[in-house]
């Protein structure tokens, strides 16, 4: 399974923006996906996630003004990301997982996400 992220970019606090993320290869095998971000010298952490049912799961700092979506036809993950604060600049990952679980098993790259104040 490979994951391609687009769409990250720089934007003004209180504006938006859509993350997207393609999956490709062996998608049969993905049930939950999610999405990731890191700052520099800081773990990464979970921010969103979703089951193959579509069943989701947000960190409470995002919720509210993050919304994770997926079109299965499409082997497509999306993150829709509005009334962005500063705190939110980070470098965004998506993930994939062949269990129903906290997505671990496959990684895109990082996509940056910068939010200016």
């Amino acid at each position: 399974v490979q994951l391609q992220a687009s769409g990250g970019g720089l934007v003004q606090a209180g504006g938006s923006l859509r993350l997207s993320c393609a999956a490709s290869g062996s998608v049969f095998r993905i049930n939950a996906m999610g999405w990731y971000r890191q700052v520099p010298g800081k773990q990464r952490e979970l921010i969103a996630f979703i089951r193959r049912s579509g069943a989701t799961d947000y960190r409470d700092s995002v919720k509210g003004r993050f919304t994770t979506s997926r079109d299965n036809a499409r082997n497509t993950l999306y993150l829709q990301m509005n009334n962005l604060k500063p705190e939110d600049t980070a470098v965004y990952y998506c993930a994939a997982d062949n269990d129903d679980v906290v997505p671990a098993d496959y990684w895109g790259q990082g996509t940056l996400v910068t939010v200016s104040s």
